[in-house]
């Protein structure tokens, strides 16, 4: 291997343009991809000999081409983004640190906030007003308190998490390439966070996200982090998937407590249960996770090894490993890979030239919103009219209509829940 290859120094050109040849080939994932390079020790060299090992081992294996991947570099350059190889000074040292981090990334916005360090806030797609007015309120005093926040870009708790700390760093990792944000409506926050924070991927650009990319975008959004704070979560969800990844690494894990009636806190509760730690303030997680980046920074995993442990995770990638037969499953933590995406992604705008929606809902759509927001836990009004994103008249239009309809509990101090229904 180079000098500048896995030292810690920054590749040349045209090393990057080999790394991103060689991740970019069908069935080279990271393991593949380590494996190639620690012994053939470079990438222009593995490039070289990969496909004769392959043909020995009875396979075909085909570089990616190379004018594609210069093409890629150059749009890459024009958006203003640019790519971290593993190993180089700025590439996230706690991501680094996982089993299968990502041999490149693609960045695009102030790459300096990856060196800083990072708490991953995630949470439930469909959240209740509670669970988006706790998740702003927690995530400002983490952002206070120094560190960056890291998500995923999702509806609901991501996306609160990412629009509370946009002034003071936040981190959003894509499923998809940099210019195929899920979802299209969060093309918008995407040039949000760009302003003052990043957006990462390590999908090529045009990659359109399929189901079974999420839980890879997932492992991401963990290995950035020194700990993870799970707001709502359903049995099953997504977020779990991610708490998973965070504690296979030996990460910290939080989780909010929710009424045992929302299905939205059954996730969390059983995280409480398993021994996460109980989260109802940021205190609870600054506490664990300050003295961590003062003064200890998270284990790091050598760059290259001749032999590469199994990882702690099932393996998330179609790899046709040349060293080992890959048993690949077709889910990882009871979600399918190829779960079909709701809705399915219509052709994404671009970071670069498109706006995001953000009128709200009205009518009929707007009392099933409201509705959808509401739960067991008691929330104000102002929280509400937050979440909803419509005039304050309309909202308490649409609680009048759940009053009357028998679903609506008021409390003292303007605050309400809903009932179940009966």
């Amino acid at each position: 291997m180079s000098a500048a290859e896995g030292s810690g120094a920054h590749l040349t050109e045209a090393q990057r343009l080999d790394w991103l040849r060689l991740i970019r080939t069908d069935s080279i994932g990271p393991q593949t991809f380590r494996a190639l390079i620690n012994r053939f020790g470079g990438a222009a060299a593995a490039i070289d000999a990969a496909p004769r090992l392959a043909a020995q081992k009875g396979r075909s294996l085909v570089i990616a081409d190379l004018d594609a991947c210069r093409r890629e570099m150059d749009a890459l350059a024009v958006m203003g983004g640019r790519l971290l190889a593993l190993g180089e000074p700025e590439y996230p040292a706690a991501l680094r640190a996982i089993h299968a981090p990502p041999p490149l990334i693609s960045v695009l916005g102030d790459a300096s906030v990856l060196s800083r360090p990072m708490v991953a806030v995630i949470g439930s797609r469909n959240a209740s007003a509670a669970g988006l007015a706790f998740t702003e309120r927690v995530v400002r005093d983490l952002a206070a308190a120094g560190f960056v926040i890291a998500s995923g870009l999702a509806r609901g708790v991501d996306a609160r998490a990412h629009q509370a700390s946009l002034g003071m760093g936040t981190v959003a990792a894509l499923a998809g390439g940099l210019d195929r944000v899920y979802p299209p409506e969060h093309v918008g926050l995407a040039q949000d966070i760009c302003a003052r924070g990043a957006v990462i991927t390590e999908m090529p650009l045009g990659w359109e996200p399929r189901g079974r990319d999420f839980p890879r975008r997932n492992r991401i959004v963990a290995g950035l982090a020194l700990g993870t704070l799970v707001i709502e979560a359903s049995r099953g969800s997504g977020s779990l998937i991610t708490a998973k990844y965070a504690a296979d690494e030996g990460r910290e894990i939080f989780a909010v407590p929710g009424s045992p009636l929302d299905p939205r806190a059954e996730g969390t509760n059983g995280l409480l249960r398993d021994g996460a730690t109980l989260c109802t303030q940021a205190d609870d997680v600054l506490n664990v996770l300050l003295p961590m980046a003062e003064g200890r920074a998270p284990p790091q995993l050598p760059l290259f090894r001749e032999t590469e442990a199994v990882a702690a995770t099932e393996p998330l990638w179609d790899e046709t490993d040349l060293f080992y037969e890959a048993n690949v499953p077709t889910t990882v933590a009871g979600l399918a890979f190829d779960e079909p995406l709701r809705p399915a992604p219509s052709p994404a705008p671009s970071v670069s030239n498109a706006a995001a929606s953000r009128s709200g809902p009205q009518g009929a759509n707007l009392h099933a919103v409201v509705e959808s927001l509401l739960g067991p836990s008691p929330v104000g009004l102002d929280d509400l009219v937050r979440a909803v994103g419509a005039p304050v008249a309309e909202v308490r239009s649409a609680l009048l209509d759940l009053e009357l309809e028998g679903r609506l509990e008021r409390h003292g101090g303007g605050l309400v829940s809903l009932l179940s229904k009966n």
